[in-house]
């Protein structure tokens, strides 16, 4: 009996071990593969890029940062964006999106909304709270917190902003040469209100300013690119977008079905955004609303984010990214690009945060000028954002 008691003790321990490494290990290894940077040489970059590159105000309409179990403040190993290396690549303002909901199967076709959800897994996984783990409306909340909690671990590197005037006094602070970067909270997808608007104002109030209707499924609000058809704005969604229109928050056209977003354009007077895509004229793809359409998303005064990942860009490359960039100004003014990464959002790149001088080497490769480089690193990106901050 001894000799067993012995033996189940054992097993005890080692299970609770494995569990432990469980728990530290995979949800590094499973966003290392996720997110992963291709292995490269440096980029070359010239000089005068370098010297641009300094000078300019880059913005970031979509990072998914705070999905992943690591430290926003700590330069890690793996994914694409951290305070270190945003402030290594001179990314003055970046939005940090919150995914709250992922079908298994992911794809760009097709997914239902009742399919086993994978942020469930991740949640448990990486130990967050469990009032996240039946909630998307807490995990949307969690990782707000997340945010601010690194804000306030920053020694002023990180401020989070919510109005104009938050952004201003941030970017008045780096012009005069503190080390500080804008942080901006978005959604991705408006599930988390859980069919109740009265949680828009629970977003709102812990800090959200970008505001996604969908995401890769069909969902309260209406119909994904990603969805089940092409459908459009269901009434609570047209309730939605009404609001989000009448408060000082920005509305994300990403992965909203055409429908969704031509709904959209009659509902509204405001800009809009596309905050990570593609051009489909340069890559022909689903992912990528076709041209047309985002000639009208953008006739609203407002801007479309070009993403790094070839899945929207056809090349990942810099020069790739440079190309759509350039594809973008031609077919809708060099007044209506801007940057969306999408790193951390289980895309594989060909760089991270760090290295966004590249881009700008690319981008002067390409023959944009120096007005035309300022504005889709930033100025636009910035003119919407005082449009619609308050």
């Amino acid at each position: 009996m001894r000799t067993f008691g012995k033996w189940l003790g054992r097993l005890l321990l080692l299970m609770v071990a494995g569990v432990t490494a469980f728990l530290v290990f995979a949800p590094a290894h499973v966003e290392q593969s996720r997110n992963a940077v291709a292995e490269h040489a440096p980029y070359p970059v010239s000089d005068s890029a370098k010297a641009l590159h300094s000078d300019l105000i880059v913005g970031d309409w979509h990072a998914d940062t705070l999905l992943w179990k690591r430290n926003p403040l700590d330069r890690a190993d793996r994914g694409q964006v951290d305070v270190p290396r945003l402030i290594e690549g001179n990314v003055a303002v970046q939005v940090f999106t919150a995914v709250t909901k992922s079908p298994a199967g992911q794809n760009y076709t097709s997914n239902s909304a009742d399919a086993r959800d994978n942020i469930t897994l991740l949640a448990v996984g990486q130990l967050w709270p469990a009032r996240t783990w039946e909630s998307i409306f807490e995990r949307a909340i969690y990782q707000a917190e997340r945010l601010h909690k690194a804000e306030a671990n920053s020694g002023g590197e990180l401020r989070v902003v919510r109005n104009t005037a938050d952004l201003n006094a941030v970017l008045a602070d780096r012009a005069a040469g503190k080390t500080v970067v804008a942080g901006m909270l978005g959604i991705e997808g408006a599930h988390p209100l859980e069919g109740d608007l009265d949680n828009l104002q629970k977003l709102q109030d812990i800090g959200y300013r970008v505001i996604g209707l969908q995401h890769f499924f069909d969902n309260e609000l209406g119909g994904s690119l990603h969805g089940i058809g092409n459908k459009g704005l269901t009434d609570f969604g047209r309730d939605v977008v009404r609001a989000v229109a009448e408060r000082n928050l920005v509305l994300d056209l990403a992965h909203s079905s055409p429908r969704v977003a031509r709904e959209v354009i009659e509902l509204t007077d405001i800009p809009l955004i596309v905050s990570h895509t593609g051009i489909y004229g340069n890559c022909p793809v689903k992912r990528n609303y076709e041209d047309d359409l985002m000639k009208d998303i953008v006739a609203s005064g407002g801007v479309v984010g070009i993403g790094y990942w070839a899945d929207v860009t056809c090349d990942d490359s810099p020069a790739g990214i440079a190309k759509t960039v350039k594809a973008a100004i031609d077919l809708l003014g060099e007044d209506h690009v801007s940057l969306g990464s999408d790193f951390d959002g289980s895309v594989a790149t060909a760089f991270d945060t760090s290295e966004l001088a590249a881009l700008t080497q690319a981008l002067m490769d390409i023959g944009l000028t120096e007005p035309q480089i300022r504005k889709v690193m930033g100025e636009n990106m910035l003119r919407v954002l005082r449009a619609r901050l308050g």
